[in-house]
């Protein structure tokens, strides 16, 4: 205890002063008092004096901000933690982004796969039917260069050109977004084969390669060409037919020609060799359409044998299918498992490769014509299929191109809309997007000139695929 307190006096005598300090510290302090006051009572004075020299402003110390008194009072070693903490914070939001955008990723592929599965066993079907409406008359564009009825016509992959032949043995390659001519190749008269690059005779049929590099083209003369799609060059002559060349198909992913033709045959060929394959024989008339994909089979309808066929080239052999009670003009695979044709009895019929007989048959798919008690149907010359999807299209000489639905597992066909048209829809195809359906129409059908619409008017038709606007609770979801 007697130690402690001789320290206590220790400092009480260091810090000790005399009276007269005393009084000068509290005269001092009342001083200080009266400053406080003074700057209290003129602030604006105060703010002028601090910011106009560094030596007036040192002589009145500026009261610190608190930020300024943390950032003065953190250590190195403080400040080394708390950026490596903003290191580590900013290390797990990218991990995290990352990890969603790689879950996000494998999510797609998954969905791709699974799309190409289904595609690959012909169960793919999207929805897009019950979302198109009718497009307006004036955003319907018509393309005009063609002397003669236009016969065929086809998209390029990118949806980015049109190709299209005619009666007039042309062959025109158009810009779907301007509508310009982008390269002519014109047609020779009959009888100047040897000296003529190009078609003689009526274009019946054409076809493209799933990557856009080769364009097939079929005539009259029962001839086949090969052009190079970019450059519009003639490469290759396929010849072998011997009657008149009506359906021609690139197998999906290859380089692979199917060709069908009113001799009744149908014929593989190696575009990429110059090479003739092989021939098939099974109908028992002239053959009217062809179609395939990606599987190593090609269909085909068989006109007035009324029979569709598929080829299993592999196997070198068919599978029979009847429905039609008429010549049948046409045939579009929707998928690898299913397919639309259309005849000259007015009906549109739905098929599966699984079944001998059609799924659905929509009889006088385009009405009839005629006097009371004589009624025709019109007959349907053209069909086309958004693949894997459950929207398909059919044309007929009624000036109509007609939209149907698919229902689920393609077991019937609804009508859509119709979208008028002047003349003969010899040809339909849609885009690879779905944004689009382009017709060719003429004055007369294709393959004869037994029946000519007065007003109609050789063209392509643009036909844009509409969706309605999605409802708020679709905006929401």
């Amino acid at each position: 205890m007697s130690s402690s307190f001789f320290i206590k006096n220790k400092e009480n005598h260091k810090k000790g002063k005399s009276p007269a300090v005393s009084k000068r510290k509290s005269d001092g302090d009342s001083g200080a008092k009266s400053i406080k006051r003074a700057k209290k009572a003129n602030p604006k004075h105060n703010e002028e004096i601090s910011s106009d020299s560094e030596t007036e402003s040192s002589a009145v110390p500026k009261k610190r901000q608190p930020s300024e008194e943390i950032e003065y009072e953190e250590t190195p070693q403080e400040k080394k933690l708390r950026l490596a903490k903003l290191y580590l914070e900013q290390l797990k939001e990218e991990e995290e982004k990352r990890a969603e955008e790689e879950s996000f990723e494998s999510d797609l592929i998954a969905g791709r796969l699974q799309e190409e599965v289904l595609e690959q066993k012909g169960k793919l079907q999207r929805f897009i039917a019950k979302d198109l409406i009718a497009p307006d008359a004036s955003e319907i564009r018509v393309l005009r260069g063609h002397k003669l009825p236009v016969t065929c016509l086809v998209i390029t992959p990118d949806d980015k050109c049109i190709f299209s032949a005619a009666k007039d043995c042309s062959i025109v390659k158009w810009d779907v977004e301007s509508g310009k001519k982008l390269h002519t190749i014109p047609g020779g008269r009959k009888g100047t084969e040897d000296r003529h690059v190009g078609h003689t005779a009526h274009i019946l049929c054409m076809a493209m390669s799933s990557d856009g590099k080769y364009l097939a083209t079929g005539d009259m003369n029962k001839l086949i060409m090969i052009w190079e799609a970019e450059t519009c060059k003639h490469l290759y002559k396929f010849t072998g037919h011997k009657g008149p060349v009506s359906g021609l198909s690139f197998r999906k992913g290859t380089h692979d020609l199917y060709s069908a033709s009113h001799d009744r045959s149908v014929k593989v060929w190696n575009v990429d060799e110059n090479a003739y394959v092989e021939t098939l024989f099974g109908h028992q008339d002239a053959i009217t359409g062809l179609d395939s994909l990606s599987r190593e089979r090609c269909v085909t309808a068989g006109g007035r044998d009324r029979t569709v066929r598929v080829w299993k080239i592999a196997e070198e052999s068919q599978l029979v299918f009847y429905g039609h009670e008429g010549s049948i003009d046409c045939i579009q695979l929707i998928n690898e498992e299913h397919m639309i044709t259309g005849a000259d009895d007015g009906s549109v019929c739905l098929w599966s490769v699984n079944k001998k007989k059609p799924l659905s048959t929509v009889k006088q798919a385009h009405g009839c014509h005629g006097d009371a008690g004589l009624e025709q149907p019109h007959w349907v010359a053209s069909v086309a299929a958004l693949q894997n999807s459950d929207t398909v299209a059919s044309g007929s000489h009624n000036s109509q191109v007609q939209l149907w639905k698919c229902s689920q597992n393609y077991r019937g066909l609804e009508p859509l809309f119709s979208v008028p048209v002047s003349g003969f829809v010899n040809s339909l195809k849609f885009s690879s997007s779905g944004q689009f359906l382009v017709a060719g129409v003429g004055q007369e059908h294709r393959l004869g000139r037994w029946w000519r619409l007065k007003d109609a008017k050789n063209g392509i038709y643009i036909i844009p695929l509409k969706r309605k606007p999605p409802t708020q609770e679709e905006v929401n979801d």
